[in-house]
């Protein structure tokens, strides 16, 4: 990016790190919250005619443009976390994220990444989120898949390294950068990035068999095409497409179709509700016992 345009985003940043923007995923009724990494609201309203359990796709604001933001605004200070399973295939909660604060963490990218592929695959996301559902049922479920973010798994780009394991932002060479340059199309992107969703898509419709309870389906932020002049998503971003993300609902049906393999290499970390040591303890923690 040419020092102009470093300069530009940098007064749209600090603008964005003052603004209040965004509905929290809280103030919105769900027992599971499937997120869609990096999906913009439009592009999940392209595929849902073809996928049977999604129906309507409305367009909500998201509190970050990037996941380290959207993660911060989020859960931070949020008591509701406590009662509240997160399974994640994103780098960024090693960071962002205090494990205590949970009933249960499970950061996958930490023991299921695939070097091949420079992600986490949708399969062991859903994999773990069946298995911490029936083992906890918990009160709320947060289930972070990685994709449609590049690297775009069934159509990779050619240059794309993949993401960043580290906790840090994406690789140079990625596909927003080779867009901005101009050494790639737009329908070249917008084709990968839609195939990718539907290949997470497969994922999540795996999950929705075997979870009940209402589902909501989002998006942590969006990408940019250009809009504003600028490609990707990159953090403390106000800008309208960026910010808009999908929110659709279903109804879990509870098939049990699925059996879960994949084991943590370690126990989980637990929070203040599932480290109750008894019964009577956790559902105190829960609010159906009185505590006098």
């Amino acid at each position: 990016m040419s020092r102009l345009g470093t300069g530009y985003l940098r007064c749209l940043q600090a603008i964005g790190r003052r603004m209040d923007y965004g509905e929290n995923v809280y103030d919105r009724e769900w027992d599971v919250l499937v997120v869609l990494d990096a999906c913009r609201a439009d592009l999940l309203r392209s595929v849902a005619t073809d996928v049977d359990f999604l129906d309507a796709v409305e367009t909500v604001r998201s509190v970050g443009s990037s996941s380290s933001e959207w993660l911060e605004n989020t859960f931070g200070g949020r008591a509701e976390t406590g009662r509240t399973v997160m399974v994640t295939g994103n780098t960024w909660t090693d960071r962002y994220l205090e494990a205590d604060a949970f009933a249960a963490l499970d950061e996958v990218w930490k023991y299921a990444w695939d070097d091949d592929l420079g992600t986490v695959r949708p399969a062991t996301i859903t994999d773990r989120a069946i298995a911490l559902d029936r083992e906890h049922d918990p009160d709320r479920l947060v289930v972070h898949y990685m994709q449609p973010h590049h690297p775009f798994v069934p159509d990779p780009i050619a240059g794309d390294d993949g993401m960043a394991r580290t906790g840090s932002h994406s690789n140079d060479a990625n596909p927003w950068v080779l867009l901005r340059r101009g050494e790639i199309t737009t329908e070249r992107v917008r084709s990968a990035y839609r195939a990718n969703l539907e290949y997470v898509l497969a994922e999540v419709r795996t999950l929705v068999e075997n979870v009940t309870g209402r589902v909501a389906i989002t998006a942590d932020h969006g990408n940019l095409f250009g809009e504003w002049g600028l490609y990707g998503h990159p953090m403390h971003t106000p800008v309208p497409a960026l910010l808009a993300v999908p929110w659709a609902e279903t109804d879990g049906q509870g098939r049990r179709s699925s059996v879960p393999t994949l084991e943590p290499p370690e126990p989980l970390p637990v929070g203040r509700i599932y480290g109750a040591e008894t019964d009577s303890e956790r559902l105190a923690a829960l609010g159906y016992l009185s505590t006098q």
